[in-house]
């Protein structure tokens, strides 16, 4: 298996080499270069299985002989040994139609432990062939940060310097990250957003001062083993609630893009999806591309569901390569228009392939609506990101009889004050977690410059 870049000038790599670069040369995303697909038979048959069994087969294609089937089955197997549920993503029922599937029984209670704890083992894996080390830059809007300082905390040949907006991610998420006390960890605090956060970890890729001196790698969902590894919940999904004879509809509290794109992986693949729905807040740039073809930033604003309040989603890129004729070349001169003006419009080809793509906004108080019709209904606790994607599936024209799953993003735990805003209970952090708020902190905070974090990162890296 080969990858090839959105942008269509750097390098074609295998799995190992795309998982430790990251970001392509010429600042483009690597996607493989064609999609594998599975029969319904094969599909079925995986049906009852293990999930760490079911990612080592949905994952090999991609992997290549960058590891035998024999290790994948080894690094998936621990992986996903860390969780607080043997089913690792389960899936709770709201009603006749709607389902939520759980991705936070990770070790910092958010989905990105799904795809984080793997990358940490592969980083890890390819590192020790040629003892070298990586060097990990990474934005985060909130989760992303916890997960990734997670994995990698305390390896030997990796050290990680995780950026998030000061003042824009919940006390859970900013402790999770700042009491860990590793010496290859560090936290740094940004005046600004994170798509300011997030501009600066791609200048760092492409800044030949850093690259000269230190190997960069990234954790954030522009890596393509992150997006491998959340590909397999929506086949785990699928297979419980009659897949592939079943079509099911997902709708994704998204963000950055990466969660959705995922499902669409999975469809490529040849799981029967009826429709992906992208849930937004108010921060709707998405909405707005996929409504109306109009893909133009605004400023953020800050939501109660801190992780979504982003204005360019990085992997919406992956999307338009693959459904506009992948043409590279192409798709790079419209993200220089995009990057000069922070608005462009899709093409005819874009706008045609997105069919499989619908989408809705919540507000506050939709989201606030949602997260209590599920308490006072459900008997279920939703964190706001979540209750966006429940908006979102409800409000969708899906076919009574076609299942909808909610992607929950994240334990209601971490947004406290939200969940209890809207439901008058406040959730328990669960034991797993430990003294979190008795910790020690340690982070710096820096202004929003991209020289400051630059020089901060020069001065500090190993």
């Amino acid at each position: 298996m080969k990858y090839v870049s959105t942008r269509g000038e750097a390098p074609s790599l295998d799995f190992a080499e795309v998982t430790l670069a990251g970001l392509a040369s010429d600042c483009g995303l690597y996607v493989p270069e064609s999609w594998p697909h599975f029969s319904a038979e094969r599909i079925a048959a995986m049906r009852g299985l293990p999930y760490a069994e079911l990612a080592a087969r949905v994952m090999e294609p991609f992997v290549g002989d960058s590891l035998t089937p024999e290790r994948l089955r080894e690094l998936t197997a621990k992986a996903y040994g860390r969780f607080a549920h043997k089913a690792v993503t389960p899936l709770v029922q709201l009603d006749e139609q709607h389902w939520v599937l759980e991705l936070f029984h990770g070790p910092t209670l958010a989905f990105k432990d799904v795809a984080l704890q793997m990358l940490g083992l592969l980083f890890e894996e390819f590192l020790s062939r040629e003892e070298g080390s990586l060097t990990v830059v990474g934005a985060t809007s909130g989760d992303t940060g916890s997960a990734a300082i997670d994995a990698v905390a305390g390896l030997d040949n990796v050290e990680i310097f995780m950026l998030h907006p000061k003042g824009r991610v919940s006390d859970v998420q900013r402790r999770q990250m700042t009491t860990v006390r590793a010496p290859n960890v560090h936290n740094i605090a940004i005046d600004g957003s994170f798509d300011d956060a997030q501009a600066m970890v791609k200048r760092i890729f492409a800044d030949t001062d850093v690259t000269a001196k230190h190997r960069i790698g990234a954790v954030n969902s522009i890596n393509w083993a992150r997006l491998m590894a959340q590909v397999v919940y929506y086949f785990a999904a699928s297979l419980q609630l009659g897949g592939p004879e079943r079509k099911l509809a997902f709708s994704v509290p998204t963000g950055n893009f990466g969660d959705v794109f995922a499902g669409h992986v999975a469809a490529r693949m040849g799981l029967p999806i009826e429709k992906l729905i992208v849930a937004t807040n108010v921060n709707d740039i998405l909405h707005r591309a996929l409504a109306d073809g109009d893909y133009s930033a605004g400023s953020v604003t800050p939501t109660s569901a801190p992780s979504m309040d982003i204005q360019v989603s990085s992997n919406f890129e992956r999307l338009l390569f693959d459904v506009g004729g992948r043409d590279g070349l192409a798709l790079a001169e419209q993200m220089r228009g995009f990057d000069a003006s922070q608005a462009m419009r899709l093409t005819n080809a874009q706008t045609e392939g997105v069919a499989l793509f619908t989408s809705a906004r919540a507000d506050e108080d939709d989201t606030l609506q949602a997260m209590r019709w599920a308490c006072e209904n459900c008997g279920e606790m939703l964190d706001p990101h979540t209750a966006i994607g429940l908006h979102a599936a409800r409000a969708a024209d899906i076919a009574p009889l076609v299942p909808v799953v909610t992607l929950a993003t994240a334990h209601p735990a971490k947004f406290p004050d939200a969940v209890e805003r809207a439901t008058g209970l406040r959730p328990s952090l669960p034991a797993r977690v430990g003294d979190l708020f008795a910790r020690e902190e340690s982070f710096v905070e820096l202004p929003g410059t991209y020289e400051t974090v630059r020089d901060h990162i020069m001065e500090h890296a190993s």
